[in-house]
């Protein structure tokens, strides 16, 4: 049985008190917290805080389970709550779940109230610790990795939406034979978020950045080089926006608005795939809009991103595809410091034939100079 109260890491886990139901209420009335637990009523009033102190708590607890308020260790004010359900006594398992107040986030209160409940877990003997997070949702990601959660992959329809969609969502786990400590990461965070030379700058696409980057890739000759030359629709520029920074954490890709350092306007975009984790390996592309084509600013990202990805984030090889007929593309590798290596035959899908097109592939390593 895991203790009644848990402190650790500058936080205090705790049984639910009555004076708790204005914290509770408010916290649990956040669009934050209900956009990522459906399961809580909306709107949430304290009456809905009066009945999980008095009667939903408890019986989390009488089911195996815990719940518990995360106190401020000074004033022994509730700032969040967090619990395990979906037990499994036979394999010795059970999930995490929590939720951070407004005015205690950023803080690391969740990270440190993770790290807590799943050393009193292990302690009272579960193997295995299960964490459920919306691919929007990168700061419970982020969470997840601190506390030593590693990401399993991801869960098809297993949520349901508010409307009753069936969501996805990643699947993370700790065993009690991990090591304590964060999980590693393949791909770091920019350092100070963003890479700039004083002309270009690079840092993490957003949801912001929707609108910009959709008019960029249904241009005809962005259109043209595409894997599929298929216009994206908007729906799945704003789908790759949102997800970016959840992609990054997982090490799939990093994915960066290239901006204008001088006016902030998103002139285009590039992004690094990390198809070779095993060998040090990624494949780099980029685009840029016409308005901000011919300034070298796609040979200054190329050189930014190559730094970062040699540097900070250890990669020791970078490659990159062109059409035969890109000179401009070419150009830009070439003064980026990537050499010619071949032509890869039919590479890509045929588009409106039957010839499929061929690539000229381009490489830099970590060790060629720049």
């Amino acid at each position: 049985m895991i203790p009644a109260v848990v402190e650790a890491d500058g936080v205090r886990l705790r049984p639910f008190r009555p004076d708790d139901v204005d914290d509770l209420a408010a916290g649990c009335a956040d669009p934050v917290t209900l956009r990522f637990n459906p399961v809580l009523p909306e709107p949430y009033t304290t009456a809905d805080a009066h009945r999980w102190i008095s009667e939903g708590a408890p019986a989390a607890r009488l089911a195996g389970g815990a719940a518990y308020a995360i106190a401020d260790v000074a004033t022994d004010r509730l700032v969040g709550g967090i619990g395990l359900s979906q037990v499994v006594p036979a394999r010795g398992q059970a999930e995490v779940g929590y939720w951070v107040a407004p005015r205690a986030r950023r803080r690391g209160v969740a990270t440190a109230a993770t790290r807590a409940l799943a050393a009193a877990a292990f302690r009272a003997g579960l193997d295995r610790l299960e964490l459920l997070t919306h691919a929007e949702n990168p700061a419970s990601q982020r969470v997840a990795l601190a506390a030593g959660f590693r990401r399993e992959g991801v869960r098809r329809a297993v949520g349901r939406a508010r409307d009753g969609r069936r969501e996805d969502l990643i699947a993370w786990a700790r065993l009690a034979g991990d090591p304590d400590g964060p999980a590693a990461r393949p791909l770091p965070d920019l350092p100070d978020g963003r890479l700039t030379d004083g002309v270009v700058t690079l840092r993490r696409l957003a949801p912001e950045d929707t609108d910009p980057l959709y008019r960029l890739h249904t241009l005809p000759e962005v259109v043209a080089v595409r894997a599929r030359p298929v216009p994206p629709t908007r729906a799945a520029i704003a789908r790759r926006c949102a997800v970016a920074e959840s992609d990054w954490l997982a090490g799939g890709s990093a994915d960066f608005a290239l901006l204008d350092a001088a006016t902030g306007a998103l002139a285009g975009g590039c992004a690094l795939v990390y198809d070779e984790p095993a060998t040090g390996q990624a494949m780099l592309g980029y685009s840029l809009l016409p308005e901000a084509r011919g300034r070298g600013l796609t040979t200054r990202a190329v050189r930014l991103l190559a730094g970062w990805a040699f540097g900070t984030a250890g990669l020791a090889r970078l490659w990159a595809g062109t059409a035969p007929q890109n000179a401009a593309s070419q150009r830009v590798l070439e003064r980026a410091g990537f050499r010619r290596e071949g032509l890869m035959r039919g590479r890509l899908p045929a588009h409106h034939d039957s010839t499929r097109p061929d690539t000229i592939l381009w490489a830099r390593l970590a060790t060629d100079q720049p």
